[in-house]
């Protein structure tokens, strides 16, 4: 187990996922297939509706539509809300190494440098959280397509693994994870990208909501299939889809 460093687990109280579709306006069978475990009745509801709902929402899921962006009048610098714990992971920038590797034909090592000297991506969207709260930001980055199509992904391919420096863990389809507006991030609205933030690399994206959105990124993994081990917070009971 690993004390989380992500924004949106603060104090509140989390809104159960069927409270925060409602929020969201979503149709009644997402409401009825969606639920956060709170209950050993609501875990058996959710361990029978999850392979649908990711079923339906993958369908729903259309690679090519754009989320909204917007103009940086619209940026909220003090909305993200972040936890800090003693043990946020504090990176060598001279020693990181962003490793992309498993159902690939040319695994990848490569140094912030070698990052950063790749095409620049620069995108003002929407952070979720599944809080019910947003902010909106301005991330700046590498998109991840451009940094899976530099590993040659193997036609075995359909997941991404996301492996952080503290321990945290996370999967994604991989038509969320090629799509246009994901990224692995080295900014935050025009400065550097600081540790709380998860330094020197991290996930962001308007598509998924912010607990699927890793920070301290060290190994992107593509597999075949999905391990038993979801992700850290999908493992205690949250959807693994997580679509917005």
């Amino acid at each position: 187990m690993t004390n989380r460093k992500w924004e949106g687990k603060g104090s509140k109280s989390f809104l159960r996922r069927r409270q925060f579709l409602q929020l969201a306006g979503l149709s009644g069978f997402s409401l009825l297939a969606g639920g956060c475990s709170s209950s050993l009745l609501d875990s058996e509801v959710n361990g029978i509706f999850e392979p649908i709902n990711q079923k339906v929402e993958t369908l729903l899921f259309n690679p090519a539509k754009l989320a909204p962006e917007f103009t940086k009048s619209a940026i909220e610098p003090d909305a993200l809300l972040i936890n800090t714990y003693k043990d946020t992971p504090e990176l060598d920038r001279n020693l990181f190494r962003l490793e992309v590797m498993g159902e690939v034909n040319q695994p990848l090592a490569l140094s912030l440098d070698q990052i950063e000297k790749l095409p620049r991506t620069s995108m003002i969207i929407r952070h979720i959280c599944v809080e019910g709260w947003s902010a909106i930001v301005q991330w700046a980055g590498v998109r991840l397509v451009d940094l899976i199509q530099l590993a040659k992904p193997k036609t075995a391919a359909q997941y991404v693994y996301f492996m952080s420096a503290d321990g945290y863990y996370e999967s994604w389809d991989l038509a969320s994870a090629i799509h246009p507006q994901t990224l692995m991030v080295y900014e935050k609205n025009g400065a550097p990208l600081t540790t709380d933030n998860g330094a020197p690399l991290r996930l962001a994206s308007p598509i998924k909501l912010g607990y699927k959105l890793s920070k301290w990124v060290t190994q992107i993994i593509l597999t075949d299939k999905l391990r038993d081990s979801k992700g850290y917070w999908e493992d205690q009971g949250y959807e693994w889809y997580a679509g917005l």
